[in-house]
């Protein structure tokens, strides 16, 4: 008897995994009929992803998915954007409620094999750092010892925290937070003593903050936290059109090809790396199950990398981040993408 049942229970689960693989092999036929893509998104973090008063959302991984649109749809406006919070996203893109999620998310082991995640790429280099009270004085991590730390729940700035701590035999008290609003709105008011999240998330918040110029970001990175977007295991289909979209965004500007110049590139330039790029030369668009302009599409309505960053995190945004780690490997930055060929 508990042999049968053993046996009944795994044929079971295997009939479950296969119908989900079933399921979940489907996405881009799903998003083609559906009309839109359902792209999850912070709950507001700018430069990253927020709305405007309006409910028109902006920022890097709000353009990643507009590219998608962009590549599949022809439109990079046919996105619907999902506002998740940390504890929220996983669950929300396991269960099928979004296509992909955009929503600074590390990329780390346990989040691929242990949650049945993909992710797409790098689509901006991070690491956790510190935010404190000009007040207090303080000018390293270093100085720490026995602080309130402010932080987001569901996160692994939770675990990068514990560790520094640890490693330097320093103690923290951590205050926890469901969504980022909450937090900053506790560290504004003088509930924590420093607030830790991703450094870009530290130049994004403070700009929340009653009196930003009374806050002081720390120099110090105790992590590494490479952001991405990620779908779901068991749809390769979907995950190349997910992968090619950003690193077509990536080659478009190593070779120079701009929102602005992508209709000139493609009726006069002779490269044949740009050619491949925007569907003049070669048969790539079809292996992605897409047609042969869907990267001039993303170049056209949403830019390239370059662009993107410039607008979002950069000098023409109100962040001004330096480009750092995320300029082109060809510049002395990490940002590489495979060519399309």
């Amino acid at each position: 008897m508990r042999t049968m049942r053993k046996t009944t229970f795994l044929a079971i689960a295997i009939a479950s995994f296969g119908a989900l693989g079933a399921a979940s092999a489907a996405t881009l036929d799903t998003v083609k009929s559906r009309g839109h893509l359902a792209c999850g998104v912070s709950q507001g973090l700018p430069g990253f992803s927020s709305p405007d008063d309006k409910g028109n959302w902006s920022g890097l991984d709000v353009d990643y998915c507009r590219a998608i649109a962009a590549a599949v749809f022809g439109d990079a406006t046919k996105v619907r954007y999902t506002p998740l919070s940390a504890k929220e996203r996983f669950t929300a893109l396991q269960s099928g409620e979004i296509d992909v999620l955009s929503r600074n998310t590390t990329w780390t082991q346990s989040r691929e094999p242990g949650l049945g995640l993909l992710f797409a790429g790098v689509s901006y280099y991070d690491g956790q750092g510190f935010m404190v009270h000009k007040s207090l004085g303080v000018k390293s991590a270093r100085e720490l010892n026995g602080a309130t730390a402010c932080m987001n729940s569901g996160t692994t700035t939770e675990l990068n925290l514990a560790d520094y701590f640890r490693t330097h035999n320093m103690k923290f008290t951590p205050v926890t937070f469901e969504n980022s609003d909450q937090t900053i709105a506790a560290y504004d008011a003088g509930r924590c003593d420093v607030y830790s999240t991703d450094q870009s998330g530290l130049y994004a918040e403070r700009l929340k903050l009653k009196k930003p110029a009374d806050n002081v970001i720390l120099p110090d990175i105790i992590s590494k936290e490479p952001l991405g977007p990620a779908v779901r295991q068991g749809d390769d289909k979907w995950f190349n059109v997910a992968r090619w979209a950003l690193f077509a965004m990536l080659d478009a500007e190593e070779l120079g090809v701009t929102s602005k110049n992508v209709d000139q590139m493609a009726k006069e330039s002779k490269n044949p790396e740009i050619r491949r790029l925007l569907g003049v030369e070669g048969k790539f668009g079809a292996n992605l199950g897409l047609d042969e302009g869907w990267a001039m599409r993303i170049v056209k309505q949403v830019g390239n990398y370059g662009e993107s960053f410039d607008r979002n995190l950069g000098m023409n945004s109100r962040l001004k981040i330096e480009r750092g780690l995320n300029r082109l490997w060809t510049q002395g930055g990490l940002m590489y993408a495979p060519p399309v060929r």
